[in-house]
């Protein structure tokens, strides 16, 4: 069980309405402001329309950078189209929108989910066209995937920032071949999935030498058990990604058992960026669209606490452009209800939850 101390960077905040601005010396070492938008097209494609606060129709791209993002975040997916999900997020969904966010001087983070359709700790399938294939070719794949999505962009004279090998790989990747296998201990849990994991490392390597390469968890609690027997089976990543999405009942608790804390997420942060001596960066957050007041202090409180702690990098909105009442037509399929957690008005505006982006 994990024990928490009192780091004296990190700032309790109390009933407050205003904005502190996260140090100059975060800001100077490229603290992103993000979010992901990879539902963006698919919504358009629907006829959803985007408007700035005052109601005037705008382009997504262009009304992320003047809410204050920096960055974008897409996902990718192997072949959804064969899933039965359609077109979106696939290599040339995602260049298409990563043009549109460069344009706008927006830096770039791919997020490889190497599946066909979502990837999280409960569930990292395999690609159909891969499910039949040994470790081997698997993690020849992957590699070809990851560069030939790259490549892509390199053609368009695009470079992202930041690529994640893997999406919230609690449990593993490209499964059941890349599972952790928990029947063991420690290092040796992580063979097959370190060999998998490298495998993308290397090919963003290759194809982008400066990216910075993210592996990305589901938790903030969750860094300090995964990269240490990571690290010790040989994993490789330039920094880690980690997903907080405080809660209503949670977001301030100082219980040392709260993850849905952001007090605890900021301490947890600090922990990791000491003991694996890489930066560290919330890549998905996102607070229930429906209680905007309250969202928007919540998000306040997160980039304080965040922009306290040196090794941190940044957060990233994950679907902000959502107002929990649009979804995808393949929900219709999964049972899924649309996504709580945007920050968008019915009428296609942004609320008072991504004020904190623009220091307001």
């Amino acid at each position: 069980m994990r024990r928490l101390f009192v780091i004296a960077s990190v700032i309790f905040i109390s009933g407050c309405s205003g904005w502190l601005t996260p140090p100059e010396k975060a800001e100077a070492g490229g603290f992103a402001r993000g979010a992901d938008v990879s539902w963006c097209t698919e919504m358009e494609a629907d006829g959803y329309k985007f408007c700035d606060a005052q109601g005037s129709q705008t382009d997504i791209f262009v009304l992320m950078k003047n809410l204050g993002m920096t960055a974008v975040r897409l996902r990718v997916w192997v072949d959804p189209v064969s899933f039965g999900y359609g077109p979106w997020s696939n290599k040339e969904d995602v260049v298409r929108k990563a043009k549109r966010a460069h344009a706008q001087g927006l830096d770039v983070m791919i997020n490889f989910h190497y599946s066909d359709f979502f990837a999280d700790p409960g569930r990292q399938n395999t690609p159909k066209a891969w499910e039949a294939m040994s470790p081997t070719q698997l993690s020849e794949a992957m590699a070809a995937h990851t560069k030939e999505v790259l490549l892509a962009l390199k053609s368009e004279g695009i470079s992202p920032s930041w690529v994640q090998v893997g999406n919230e790989t609690n449990s593993g990747i490209l499964m059941p071949q890349g599972a952790i296998d928990w029947s063991k201990k420690g290092a040796a849990r992580f063979t097959n999935y370190t060999i998998l994991s490298n495998a993308g490392y290397n090919a963003v390597k290759e194809v982008f030498p400066a990216a910075k390469v993210i592996v990305h968890l589901g938790g903030t609690e969750n860094a300090d058990w995964f990269f240490a027997d990571f690290k010790a089976a040989g994993g490789k990543f330039d920094m880690i990604g980690l997903s907080h999405y405080p809660t209503e009942d949670e977001w301030d608790s100082t219980d040392s058992q709260a993850t849905h804390s952001n007090v605890n997420a900021a301490i947890w942060v600090q922990e990791a960026t000491q003991k694996f001596g890489v930066p560290v960066m919330i890549v998905e957050t996102g607070f229930d669209v429906s209680k905007p007041e309250l969202g928007s202090r919540v998000m306040k409180d997160l980039f304080l606490r965040m922009g306290q702690v040196s090794g941190c990098a940044g957060i990233f909105y994950w679907e902000p452009q959502t107002d929990g009442r649009w979804k995808p037509a393949y929900y219709s399929v999964t049972g899924w209800n649309a996504y709580p957690k945007g920050a968008f008005s019915p009428s296609g505006s942004p609320t008072v939850i991504l004020d904190a982006f623009s220091g307001k």
